[in-house]
């Protein structure tokens, strides 16, 4: 459910400090409960877009077996807000509603100064200290750090606006290549787009595998691109490039993601891929990290890990089942992957989720 809202920028880029982990805490006894309650702040110029990511991630989704959110939009004042394309936003709630969020978002917005009036920061800092999750991205990271409690962090930001960030506030670690950045519970991401990639790696923290991916499927986006990936910024393009990245290439590379992604039990190599896209080894390999911001190797594996990680929250099936059904040798290998990956191994994950 969205309250108050009457209407509705793109590049390529995780990082969990253990210490200030809100997640699923897979070693405790009763780790706290995902969150439910979400809180969009925004001030004059904000984002359409964002608003309307925001909008498409909590959209009511019970009917397909998902949590149910309670969206709410607030900001400094009430009444009209416009919007950074003109489009006017009734705002029916002052930042005070933040008390009961379980997640607060910034959103980014094109109004200037970015700095936060006193009770605003008062009921964000509020609200992390009663442990809510803070995130922003783009612009919103700015707001965010207005409020002190990225000071000694990593954070990262659109990367146009990263300099200015690290300027303005030397007490952060600012990652100008990240897409998103997480310090527990306070998640930053950078330009426009990343604003879904942070998100869903916030479902994917906080409700699993299964949740995120679904919505991800619903969004038409892509379900994980890790943090790791960097902002891609190609050169002019020759003859030989262009034909790599002409329409039949994208066409291609499409193919191929779905072809793998429905035989990720098969023992699949970077060839047996390039073979389908019909490109040479090399070629493929360039072609892909282009537009994917990553290997075909470390995409596969973490496809294999998506899976896995569903399948040990949705089923009872025996380890070295699922190790199978993805595609891994065996159940030691899936135990590896998953400890570089979470910490723990497969049974710790599926003991702490079902619970």
């Amino acid at each position: 459910m969205i309250r108050s809202v009457s209407a509705s920028r793109s590049h390529s880029r995780t990082c969990v400090r253990p210490d200030d982990r809100r997640g699923p805490d897979l070693t405790s006894a009763a780790p706290p409960a995902p969150f439910r309650s979400v809180v969009a702040y925004v001030m004059p110029g904000a984002s359409s877009f964002g608003l309307s990511v925001v909008a498409n991630m909590f959209v009511d989704r019970t009917a397909m077996g998902l949590p149910a959110f309670d969206l709410t939009v607030c900001g400094d004042d009430l009444g009209p807000l416009q919007t950074d394309i003109g489009l006017v936003l009734q705002v029916e709630h002052r930042p005070e509603v933040m008390k009961g969020a379980d997640l607060v978002i910034l959103l980014p917005s094109d109004g200037r100064p970015l700095r936060l009036r006193p009770p605003t920061r008062e009921a964000i800092t509020a609200a992390h200290r009663r442990g809510a999750i803070v995130a922003a991205y783009d612009t919103g990271t700015f707001l965010l750090a207005d409020t002190g409690l990225l000071a000694g962090r990593r954070a990262t930001t659109d990367w146009s606006l990263a300099g200015q960030l690290a300027e303005r506030h030397p007490e952060i670690d600012v990652q100008s290549e990240s897409l998103y950045v997480d310090e527990g519970r306070l998640v930053t991401g950078a330009g426009a787009a990343a604003g879904m990639d942070m998100l869903l790696h916030l479902l994917r923290r906080e409700h699993g595998t299964f949740v995120s991916t679904t919505v991800a499927s619903e969004a038409m986006v892509t379900s994980r691109r890790e943090s790791g990936q960097v902002y891609y910024v190609p050169a002019p393009a020759s003859p030989v490039t262009q034909c790599d990245t002409d329409d039949r290439g994208v066409a291609r590379l499409a193919d191929v993601l779905a072809w793998t992604a429905a035989r990720l039990e098969q023992r699949l190599t970077v060839t047996d891929l390039a073979r389908r896209a019909l490109m040479s080894p090399r070629t493929f390999a360039r072609h892909f990290r282009a537009a994917m911001g990553t290997t075909p190797h470390a995409w596969l594996r973490d496809q294999r890990l998506d899976r896995a990680e569903e399948l040990l929250e949705t089923t009872d099936l025996p380890i070295q089942t699922v190790a199978q059904k993805v595609g891994f040798r065996s159940d030691g290998v899936l135990r590896d992957q998953f400890m570089k990956r979470h910490g723990v191994s497969p049974r710790a994950y599926r003991h702490a989720h079902h619970r």
